[in-house]
């Protein structure tokens, strides 16, 4: 029975963030608990059991380097300030990638094209670096997958405080490897990922089909009616119309004037007699 409250007790301890050995509240908590027991030897029963735990956490902790704490990265490079439980002192302590890289892995992304793309390369760990770090944004134009490529094949971009850069209007030769890095001051590398970056092109409209009336059978003597065609001879016979026109009226005023003249003559010659002549 005290050993499960003593293991109830311990779990109520966020060991995760200390040594048992190395806090001073976790061993008056404990020496309070030892107190409370209602007789001697039950206070020797439950140190005890005490004892043991301390050895215990004590050889979990020496399997481990002598360090308690969490390496949540599973890829990358992780420098991280936690507790030494031999020296009861900080330090910084490494922890390296489960898979001894810090590259952590490809992933592709599809995008339309005038569409945008969200590129995001944070984890949660990344908050508890030591190091003041930044991330590096760099390309390399081309299909993804269709080469190998090298170092030399990468253009900067951006380098940020932002984990996330987002591309928008995207064009169809903006496609390609898209890589970020998460690195210090120094030029050290955490962590690096990769994404694969392709732009569908937006599809054409769809053109209504031209219908074009079939050639005329050969030997047949069909013509194909183009009005500009008949524009010059219609503006000339216009001209001529009015030209005849113009001719027939004054040959019409010309035989009017002189059937006048012919009426007006006799008038004035009889006019011209009776008139009498004065000295």
């Amino acid at each position: 029975m005290l050993l499960v409250l003593l293991m109830s007790l311990l779990c109520c301890v966020p060991a995760a963030k200390a040594c048992l050995q190395c806090d001073r509240s976790i061993r008056l908590l404990h020496e309070d608990f030892v107190l409370s027991a209602p007789s001697v030897n039950d206070q020797i029963e439950i140190q005890k059991i005490c004892d043991y735990a301390y050895v215990t956490y004590r050889e979990t902790s020496q399997g481990r380097k002598g360090v308690i704490g969490l390496c949540p990265n599973k890829c990358g490079l992780l420098k991280r300030r936690v507790m030494d439980c031999f020296s009861c002192r900080y330090q910084i302590y490494v922890c390296p990638s489960p898979s001894g890289q810090q590259n952590c892995g490809d992933y592709p992304v599809q995008a339309e094209e005038g569409g945008q793309a969200v590129l995001n390369c944070f984890l949660p760990w990344h908050r508890i670096l030591l190091e003041k770090t930044e991330y590096h944004y760099s390309w390399a134009p081309g299909v993804p997958g269709t080469k190998k490529l090298n170092e030399s094949d990468f253009k900067a971009l951006v380098v940020t405080d932002d984990s996330s850069v987002v591309l928008n209007q995207l064009h169809v030769a903006e496609q390609g490897t898209y890589r970020c890095s998460l690195q210090g001051r120094n030029g050290t590398v955490f962590y690096r990922v990769t994404f694969l970056l392709t732009v569908a092109p937006v599809p054409e409209p769809t053109l209504r089909p031209v219908f074009t009336l079939p050639s005329p059978p050969h030997g047949d003597n069909y013509s194909t009616f183009h009005p500009e065609e008949l524009l010059v001879p219609l503006i000339a016979m216009v001209t001529a119309m009015s030209l005849a026109a113009i001719i027939g009226l004054t040959v019409v005023l010309g035989m009017m004037m002189s059937q006048r003249r012919a009426t007006e003559e006799p008038r004035r010659r009889t006019e011209r007699k009776n008139t009498p002549n004065t000295v």
